[in-house]
């Protein structure tokens, strides 16, 4: 099960927040494979990913951490208005459902 959270100004769906790069991967995979999700700008690091896509005229974010894990926010984060949020939201909830019939969780 997803967990949402709005720590930090936004809402952040938290897909998973202990593996490793190689469920990242799966993730970005699914997205695309399932949802036609097009991943537009990616920015790698040795012990972080964030790449941005556009959803439903939104830029969100999906994130991984070594220390955190895997989620997904608005690209503006903080800035991110209601409409953003909701995309997360929706986003994350087609997401469950896909990882449930996967059984990657």
């Amino acid at each position: 099960m997803l967990t949402l959270r709005t720590d930090f100004g936004c809402t952040e769906a938290i897909i998973d927040d202990d593996c490793g790069i190689k469920k990242f991967y799966e993730i970005a995979s699914l997205l695309t494979s399932e949802l036609d999700i097009r991943f537009k700008v990616t920015a790698d690091e040795s012990d972080s990913q964030l790449w941005h896509f556009p959803y439903k005229k939104n830029v969100l974010s999906l994130h991984y951490n070594v220390f955190t894990g895997i989620s997904i926010f608005p690209g503006k984060f903080r800035e991110a208005c209601k409409e953003e949020n909701d995309a997360v939201v929706e986003l994350a909830q087609q997401l469950e459902k896909i990882l449930g019939k996967q059984q990657y969780c």
